[in-house]
């Protein structure tokens, strides 16, 4: 069986082409965050797995959850999505629009880990920094982790700068083994 990564990259760049053709990628973007949350619901997930459904009644329970949040294209996107018995796959599906859709943007996204809270000045310069660095813009998330003793680590892409006491503490073990 294929990996929901590869099941999922024809339907997000269908997704992306149509709102890209339109230029509506933002608008898109809002409507497959809302179906992700929508296919996590497991209560909807019973409803749309129940094999007396038929695939316009899921994608029905799709339409009607989210009424008036969704444009024609995105219903009929929704209808191609439970024909292919592919619903399940919104969440990857929406991930990977996005990172088309940033792609175009000439956008970057940074998840920054810190052990302690920082300020919006602390965050403005380390976004600052990152894009002086990456030629590109960057779009940072924090997020607290206190396992990391001190410092930032931050995952940009598929690169890890590890600023932390933590990482610090470990080289230093490996450094005194050696």
């Amino acid at each position: 069986m294929a990996e929901p990564t590869t099941v999922a990259r024809p339907y997000a760049e269908a997704a992306f082409r149509l709102a890209d053709e339109a230029g509506r990628l933002r608008e898109w973007s809002g409507m497959l965050a809302a179906l992700a949350l929508v296919a996590q619901d497991p209560r909807v997930l019973s409803v749309v797995g129940d094999p007396a459904r038929s695939d316009a009644q899921a994608a029905g329970v799709f339409i009607s959850v989210l009424a008036g949040k969704l444009d024609g294209d995105a219903e009929n996107f929704v209808r191609v999505l439970a024909e292919n018995k592919r619903l399940e796959l919104l969440p990857e599906v929406r991930r990977q629009y996005e990172s088309l859709k940033n792609e175009r943007e000439g956008v970057v996204e940074a998840e920054v880990l810190s052990a302690f809270e920082l300020t919006e000045d602390q965050v403005a310069d380390l976004v600052a920094r990152l894009e002086k660095k990456t030629g590109r813009k960057v779009r940072a998330s924090v997020r607290l982790d206190q396992e990391l003793i001190g410092g930032v680590k931050i995952v940009l892409g598929d690169k890890v700068i590890d600023g932390s006491a933590r990482a610090q503490l470990a080289a230093l073990e490996t450094a005194l083994k050696a």
